[in-house]
């Protein structure tokens, strides 16, 4: 990789930083090919992003983020799981670290403050926004359906 190059990865690096919201750390030691193109396609789906990153490079992205608390953790084969929604990213790296051991999540940051592995499980918990605004849909339409079935039941009841 010559200097451009780098210097084209440590600007993408940054602004990636500067636009995230949430940024979860792994290492992925052992993953094959095609078990990161899974991972990776897992956390799109999720409506994050994956990047395999470069540890010296990321560090000095870091520089002047909100993240730049995480410098410590690019040591080893790194990759970096970010999005603007906290817990697209969290979830989708959870579920693909239950599956596959060799995908070791060692922590990340949402907003200013770094949040541990605990609390990156707990994240993947809670549904998405997506499952949030189908459960209240269900709930607005439940009490229509209910009145309508008892309506109809009445109605058959009378005719019979």
């Amino acid at each position: 990789m010559n200097r451009e190059e780098k210097a084209d990865l440590l600007n993408e690096l940054n602004a990636l930083f500067n636009e995230a919201e949430v940024v979860v750390v792994s290492h992925y030691k052992g993953l094959t090919v095609k078990e990161v193109s899974e991972l990776r396609n897992n956390v799109r789906k999720a409506g994050a992003s994956f990047k395999v990153t470069k540890n010296r490079i990321t560090r000095l992205a870091l520089k002047g983020t909100k993240f730049e608390s995480l410098a410590d953790l690019f040591k080893g084969p790194t990759a970096i799981a970010f999005a603007n929604d906290p817990i697209s990213a969290c979830k989708a790296c959870v579920e693909f670290a239950k599956t596959n051991e060799k995908l070791v999540l060692v922590g990340g940051a949402m907003g200013t403050g770094v949040i541990s592995l605990d609390e990156i499980k707990r994240l993947a918990t809670i549904p998405s926004m997506d499952e949030l605004r189908a459960k209240i849909i269900g709930l607005l339409q439940a009490p229509g359906a209910q009145l309508a079935r008892v309506t109809k039941a009445y109605s058959e009841k009378e005719a019979a």
